[in-house]
């Protein structure tokens, strides 16, 4: 191991460990280490932000609101790709990267959507949690694009040690290809919905409609009610920050867990720049840190680091962290740093409408919908693509709006708002993209930004494997909802950039061969052992169902096993 420098700045400098992000694997390795004794230091680039304190709109009225929370348009015409994101309007804009408060370089179109606070994208994520299955992880090596170095029994008992702790409502739904894990009472399908599950399932024996899986508390058990958490509200203001600690969120969840063991140093505002190599001992010794506000740097020091500053700013730092043993960044002895980068191919929608149930309604805002988990090429290659795609389904009741305001005034007219309209459905892929090596992210040769840190570039596209993948989904959808008796379908690919997904991974990917990854089984740099990447830069795949549980299996995975190693002396 390194030997610190001895000098008073320094030793106030050191701790166990550092964990570089706040958001949601990030505060999971964070949760894990304090548990187990480790002073441990979390730099996060943004403000803090504390739960209940620091939501501000959460439990403001329309009619509070300046533009009744619609985005004014100077901050649309000044943030043309994030205001793409649905989540981004004036109650939410504050947890929100503006254009131009971080600039990166789009060689191919890339929406970047970001949030640089502590908890970073756990306030405003979407919330859906499923569990992979064993084709996620065995798939890609048999298609010959990338290769887990671990199984799905690997990971189970750490999908049922988070699940516990985050609380996953669903049902225990008995489907291969999407298992079972520790849950809540699940949210209930509407009449359509349970009309669409029976009828697809009647005409297609291998595709599954099941109520969606998300981290919402139906009903709050002893460890969410420790955590001072109470039941989900249905109320669908999720992305304002939730005053009743209805969804799980670094802020209400893991990072308070964290802090109450004493253990925990967060320091916001905190740009990491680079992570320090050691030549001597040939580890990571510390990282270097600008302060966001007042250009000040500083470093820090410790026996592990977990970099979670999400997959590409997790990229950026290690590309950046360069060293005379690591000229073109921190692990990068084959040229994989920064390459292999997917996302989630969310192009392909479907909509229609279902004629009667004129007398089923529901209540509340539900905060899933049904899905279908993936069905093709499961278990061998069957179609002209790669891979598959989870479909999400919705069906709904148009009342005083369908996209547009109803005209008129007056009691007739607030009588009208009352009655519900036709039953409206609609569908939607999740679609797995293969990593390629020519997607890539590197850093820009003459654009720095505002820290004096190399600006990204950001290099990844859409490829033919994916547009067949569109057009299977756009006729299957068709189709099935043509089974279930839905009318006036239209089809839609919207040619949305890659990015709006919001579920970029790799660039350093796992695998067991140090010449084809940059990490191995326990998310450690093959190079540089006591360095840990546990967001979504480590992941060797996309897999068709949605990362972030994954993310934060592998985050406490990871760090139980540090601190295991740390224990025996071989970390």
């Amino acid at each position: 191991m390194a030997n610190y420098p001895t000098t008073s700045g320094s030793r106030e400098n050191t701790f166990d460990a550092i964990v570089i992000g706040s958001g949601i694997s990030g505060g999971w390795a964070a949760k894990e280490l304090c548990e187990h004794g480790l002073k441990t230091l979390v730099l996060e680039r943004g403000r803090d932000v504390q739960h209940l304190k620091d939501y501000p709109t959460a439990l403001k009225n329309p009619w509070d609101l300046p533009h009744r929370g619609k985005l004014p348009h100077t901050i649309a015409r000044e943030n043309p790709i994030v205001k793409r994101c649905y989540a981004f309007d004036e109650t939410t804009a504050h947890f929100f990267v503006k254009d131009g408060e971080h600039p990166y370089v789009q060689e191919k179109p890339f929406d970047w959507i970001r949030g640089y606070q502590v908890g970073g994208k756990s306030l405003i994520w979407a919330r859906q949690t499923q569990r992979w299955s064993r084709f996620d992880f065995e798939g890609p090596a048999r298609d010959g694009f990338g290769e887990w170095p671990i199984s799905y029994e690997d990971l189970a008992p750490w999908y049922t040690h988070v699940e516990r702790f985050v609380g996953i409502s669903g049902n225990r739904d008995g489907v291969e290809t999407l298992p079972d894990g520790e849950f809540l009472p699940a949210w209930e399908m509407n009449d359509v919905e349970k009309h669409l599950s029976g009828k697809i399932r009647g005409a297609y024996a291998d595709r599954f409609v099941v109520q969606g899986r998300c981290a919402h508390l139906t009903a709050p058990q002893a460890i969410h009610l420790e955590q001072g958490r109470g039941k989900c509200q249905a109320r669908n203001l999720c992305y304002r920050g939730c005053p009743f600690g209805g969804y799980f969120s670094s802020n209400s969840g893991t990072l308070p867990w964290a802090a109450r063991t004493g253990n925990l140093t967060m320091r916001p505002h905190a740009v990491v720049a680079a992570i320090l190599h050691d030549p001597g001992s040939g580890r990571a010794s510390g990282v270097r840190v600008i302060d966001a506000q007042t250009q000040e740097t500083k470093e820090f020091f410790a026996r592990v680091i977990f970099v979670n500053a999400a997959c590409l700013n997790t990229n950026l730092i290690l590309l950046n962290s360069q060293s005379a043993r690591f000229p073109t960044g921190l692990g990068n002895d084959h040229d994989l740093l920064g390459r292999h980068v997917a996302f989630h191919n969310y192009r392909g929608s479907l909509a229609g409408q279902m004629e009667g149930f004129a007398d089923s309604y529901y209540s509340g805002r539900r905060p899933t919908q049904a899905m279908m988990p993936n069905f093709r090429n499961v278990r061998k290659q069957e179609m002209d693509f790669q891979r598959g795609y989870m479909v999400f389904f919705g069906a709904s009741r148009a009342s005083w709006t369908q996209g547009n305001y109803l005209p008129g005034a007056g009691a007739a007219f607030k009588e009208r708002l009352t009655r519900p309209g036709p039953w409206g459905v609609t569908m939607m892929m999740q679609g797995e993209t293969v990593p390629r090596r020519e997607n890539h992210v590197r850093l820009a040769a003459d654009r720095r930004d505002a820290w004096g840190i190399p600006q990204l570039v950001t290099s990844i596209g859409y490829h033919e494997n994916d547009e067949k993948m569109i057009q299977d989904f756009l006729e299957q959808g068709e189709a099935m909802l043509s089974a279930a008796g839905v009318k006036k379908i239209t089809k839609t690919d919207d040619r949305r950039a890659p990015g709006l997904d919001i579920h970029e991974m790799g660039g350093v990917r796992m695998g067991a061969d140090p010449k084809k990854s940059l990490l191995n089984r326990w998310n450690q740099l093959h190079t540089c052992p006591n360095v840990f990447v546990t967001d979504g830069a480590c992941m060797a795949s996309t897999g068709t169902q949605n990362p972030s549980l994954t993310f934060m299996a592998l985050a406490a995975r990871a760090a139980n096993y540090a601190v295991a190693a740390m224990k025996k002396g071989t970390l």
